[in-house]
C-alpha cells in the first residue's frame, strides 16, 4: 500500500472558530496561528483519538446534509450530551434503534455529527 490516512478536511466559514469548537469538543489542541482561512485540529501524543482535523474556509455556506459526519462515543451520554450544546452544538434528533442509542447534533456551522452511547 503506498498511501496512509492523514486526515479529515472540514469546508467552513471561520476556520479557527470552528477548529475551536472541534478541539474543545475532542480535548485537543489547536495548532498555533489559526486564521479563518486555516486551521488544525492536532492528533493527541498517542494518536489515538482519531485523525488531525483541518478546517479550510470557503466561499459558499453549508446548505444541505453532509455526506460524511464525525461518528462520538461516549459511556457518560446525558452529561456528554449537555457539555457539547453547551460548547455550542445543536441537538437535531434522538434515535434507537436496534439495541443503539445516538443523537445527532450539529456544530457551530452546521455540520452534523453523531453522539453514541457506549
Amino acid at each position: 500500500m503506498s498511501n496512509t490516512f492523514f486526515g479529515v478536511a472540514v469546508d467552513c466559514v471561520d476556520a479557527a472558530s470552528l477548529a475551536q469548537f472541534w478541539a474543545d469538543v475532542l480535548g485537543r489542541e489547536v495548532a498555533e496561528h489559526p486564521t479563518r482561512e486555516h486551521a488544525v485540529v492536532l492528533v493527541d501524543d498517542e494518536g489515538v483519538h482519531g485523525p488531525r482535523l483541518a478546517f479550510h474556509q470557503v466561499p459558499e455556506p453549508k446548505t444541505v446534509k453532509n455526506r460524511l459526519h464525525l461518528d462520538l462515543i461516549t459511556t457518560e451520554f446525558e452529561t456528554e450530551t449537555e457539555r457539547l450544546i453547551g460548547l455550542g452544538a445543536r441537538k437535531l434528533r434522538d434515535i434507537e434503534q436496534g439495541g443503539a442509542r445516538w443523537t445527532t447534533l450539529a456544530d457551530i456551522e452546521g455540520n452534523e455529527f453523531d453522539l453514541i452511547a457506549g
